[in-house]
């Protein structure tokens, strides 16, 4: 701890204001943004959690359902609420646990006039639905924040390994991205529009978790993304738990992957699972048509770990199989995962109502 943390610690901290509403510290308050009204009259807010220390802190935003469907990271937010006290709490946590309410509702990754939230920001105020609600999460959420962390899951009918994603140069979150304690870390560039885009360019570094199946709970998914949020607040000293700062093996890293796409029409039988490490020439996946009698094999086009996977065998000329990325220490990769999901499966984490 340094010497302006100890000072911290014993100071109390001064109300967070949010919505024209005070938070008391060692409080919290739960609140609706408003965001629109629907064509029956019913207005819809963004629900909002605000979790303020008793101590002076940064301020950490958790977001998710950016992507109505990916309801993954919802379950993460409502675990991660029960599990953190405001009373020994250092900072504030904001907690978004649904951003785009309207997709959400209808199971859809998009909002009603069929925009991605996640290509709308920062948005206008007089804009399209999409821009309306971008522009309110950047100036009610991210604006207010020292660092933030989103969570995703695959797309429907596709299962993500618990990854984080992190931009090239992001000093703190690569970081606080060790902390986290994925199985994997990939280094993707920052898409224009895209939330952890406006973000930076707010001054706000982000981490961005992937894990998980589009309108699926995966418990393995979600245990790694409440253990990682509240990792990464021991590793800001938002949280004292020492047993959140232990070391963890070591994650597969990776600045470049691959998509393979299916060469025709028909059955897919995959050879490899999300986690699985290739080399290259692996067959990883069969297409055949249903009688059997004209059968494609699908090879690797790399050394890499299995990040994404598909789960329908259903497939489509030129649909997407399974992402794969390249890791530079190859020979280790399938150990490192091997051994960070067995020390997540095999440690005991705090209880559903024990709080820290």
């Amino acid at each position: 701890m340094t010497m302006e943390q100890r000072a911290a610690s014993g100071k109390k901290a001064s109300p967070f204001t949010f919505q024209d509403t005070d938070v008391r510290p060692g409080t919290s308050q739960a609140f609706d943004v408003p965001i629109s009204v629907m064509s029956s009259g019913s207005a819809v807010g963004m629900p909002v959690h605000v979790l303020h220390g008793r101590r002076p802190g940064p301020v950490l935003f958790v977001s998710a359902a950016i992507h109505g469907d990916e309801i993954t990271g919802v379950e993460i937010v409502r675990r991660l609420m029960r599990k953190v006290s405001p009373a020994s709490l250092a900072g504030t946590l904001i907690c978004v646990p649904i951003v785009n309410v309207y997709g959400f509702i209808g199971h859809s990754r998009y909002l009603p006039d069929r925009r991605d939230l996640n290509r709308s920001f920062p948005g206008s105020p007089n804009g399209s639905l999409a821009s309306q609600l971008a522009n309110i999460f950047h100036t009610e959420i991210i604006q207010r924040a020292d660092f933030g962390i989103d969570l995703h899951s695959a797309a429907v009918h596709r299962h993500n390994l618990p990854q984080i994603r992190v931009s090239a140069g992001a000093g703190r979150a690569a970081a606080l991205a060790a902390a986290f304690g994925a199985p994997a870390i990939i280094t993707s560039k920052l898409r224009d529009q895209s939330l952890r885009k406006v973000a930076a360019d707010s001054g706000v570094e982000m981490l961005l978790y992937e894990a998980g199946e589009g309108l699926r709970f995966d418990e393995l998914s979600i245990r790694v993304g409440v253990r990682g949020v509240m990792r990464v607040m021991a590793a800001m000293d938002m949280l004292a738990a020492k047993r959140l700062k232990t070391p963890l093996p070591a994650p597969a890293r990776a600045t470049q992957s691959s998509w393979l796409r299916a060469p025709r029409g028909g059955i897919c039988v995959m050879k490899v699972r999300a986690g699985d490490t290739v080399h290259e020439g692996d067959t990883v996946a069969l297409v055949t048509d249903p009688a059997g009698t004209d059968e494609m094999a699908v090879h690797s086009p790399v050394d890499g770990v299995i990040i994404g996977i598909a789960t329908l065998p259903i497939v489509n000329q030129g649909d997407a199989l399974m992402h794969i990325a390249e890791v530079k220490a190859f020979h280790t990769v399938g150990d490192r995962i091997t051994e960070n999901t067995e020390d997540l499966l095999a440690e005991i984490m705090p209880d559903e109502d024990e709080l820290l």
